[in-house]
């Protein structure tokens, strides 16, 4: 349960925003990934191995896997969940294999822009191994400093691609066709309805892509960030409040990136507070560093509270 929103027609910056809706705490923890570092893909018998080309801020989900996270290129990856049954990853075929945990932190590891990422989408095979018991049906959203954007999702055995400026709101199941298909109900995308206001995830890409349409230029950098933010606080989801089904999957954190100035944001819902990570002030850096994004007390730039510590996933 989660929404990503991506503004990438101001001519101030191209900026991006995604929330974490869970049932429990994700468990998050920030961290610095310099180039060079050494990765596996954790799948299975055909895990691919590769270094590192660029280094990158990430978060991670439960020390198992990045669900989101900016490189130094302007890169932006995140992880979205969608419903198992929605989705049918690759069969084994013998190419190098990636579990869906770590395929964010692939993207982010080796692409500069989407469409190397999407010209590269055969290279490897994503695997779905088994998580604290549960099968993590997902869908990755990326963009670049360019205002490129895809969304790819695992459906029917393949990789579909979606590839496009266009494609700048990304919720849950259904898959983005099937959101879009609904979308065209609403106006201003050819249909009459208003915008919806339920917390469901057809409702929440609605309301995400109505609000980002009338979203007016940004005269700085700050507005253009503060754009999305508010954006994605309209479609998070307050804590106790109920889905239909009875499920509570309440907003734990918002993440954003100034893809354009390369700084990544981050805020829990249970703080009042936004602070960010610089990544051309960590340019240089050779190790990997984290810091902990639960911390209520963070505010403003922490680049450099960054401290070392061994990558655990």
């Amino acid at each position: 349960m989660c929404t990503r929103i991506l503004w990438n027609t101001n001519q101030v910056a191209k900026t991006v925003s995604r929330c974490m809706d869970w049932a429990v705490s994700d468990e998050p923890e920030l961290w610095f990934v310099p180039r060079g570092t050494e990765r596996s893909g954790n799948a299975d018998h055909e895990s691919h191995r590769w270094t590192s080309r660029y280094s990158s801020v990430a978060v991670s989900m439960w020390g198992m896997g990045t669900v989101d996270g900016l490189n130094e290129k302007g890169l932006g990856a995140h992880a979205l969940y969608l419903n198992p049954d929605d989705v049918a990853f690759p069969a084994a075929d013998g190419r190098p294999s990636v579990a869906n945990a770590l395929w964010v932190q692939y993207l982010l590891d080796n692409y500069a822009t989407v469409a190397e990422a999407v010209a590269d989408i055969g290279r490897i095979r994503i695997t779905s191994p088994t998580f604290r018991g549960i099968q993590l049906g997902v869908h990755i959203a990326i963009e670049d400093a360019s205002g490129d954007s895809a969304v790819i999702e695992p459906v029917g055995g393949e990789l579909v691609v979606h590839h496009g400026p266009e494609y700048t709101v990304m919720a849950n199941s259904p898959t983005l066709d099937l959101q879009l298909e609904n979308l065209a109900r609403y106006r201003p995308f050819g249909g009459e309805l208003p915008p919806p206001g339920d917390i469901s995830s057809t409702d929440r890409f609605v309301r995400s892509a109505y609000f980002l349409h009338y979203l007016p230029e940004p005269e700085s950098t700050e507005e253009a960030v503060a754009g999305v933010f508010q954006l994605i606080s309209n479609v998070s989801v307050p804590y106790g409040a109920p889905y239909t089904t009875g499920d509570v999957y309440p907003t734990w954190w918002r993440s954003g990136a100034d893809l354009t100035n390369r700084v990544y944001y981050f805020g829990s819902t249970r703080s009042p507070n936004i602070f960010w990570v610089e990544l051309d002030e960590l340019e240089g850096r050779t190790e990997v560093a984290k810091l902990d994004p639960r911390d209520l007390a963070l505010v403003g730039d922490q680049t450099a509270n960054l401290a070392p510590a061994p990558l655990l996933y």
